[in-house]
């Protein structure tokens, strides 16, 4: 029974222990993701890097306004002595729109991300309104005799 018992012990403290080993790279925040192509393709290249798209999904928006989802230091090696490739960083691209319409894909308005855009477009819609009504009230004040 004791065997039993220390045998189901070593074997928790192995996964543990795998587990601290090959699970500390995965917390590692992704410094790209959220951000256009074009911005996240400037900061790589600023850095004295590579930016390569691994993959893209959609077509909705430009390449340029793509969303960045995550992004990734190539894994592969390379020359003769098989040394690591340290300079490139894999990007991995939504092109879908930002918020879907009818026969447009993108992000539905029950999802965090799609009520957020939402919000921000009609924020901007607001503002353009208020701004629009200022300078209206602006004209019909010059245009009225008297300056009244």
């Amino acid at each position: 029974m004791s065997k039993l018992i220390a045998l189901g012990l070593g074997t928790v403290a192995l996964g543990a222990a795998s587990i601290t080993v090959f699970g500390a790279g995965v917390a590692a925040a992704d410094s790209y993701a959220g951000q256009s192509y074009s911005d996240a393709s400037s900061a790589i290249s600023s850095a004295g890097n590579k930016a390569v798209i691994a993959t893209s999904v959609g077509s909705g928006v430009s390449q340029a306004d793509c969303v960045v989802t995550r992004s990734q230091s190539a894994p592969w090696l390379k020359g003769d002595n098989f040394s690591p490739v340290k300079d490139t960083v894999l990007l991995f691209l939504n092109c879908n729109a930002k918020l879907a319409a009818p026969g447009t894909p993108g992000n539905s308005l029950a999802s965090p991300e799609g009520r957020a855009e939402k919000a921000a477009e009609d924020q901007k819609a607001a503002e353009a309104a208020q701004q629009a009504a200022a300078q209206q009230n602006e004209s019909n004040t010059l245009l009225s005799p008297g300056g009244n």
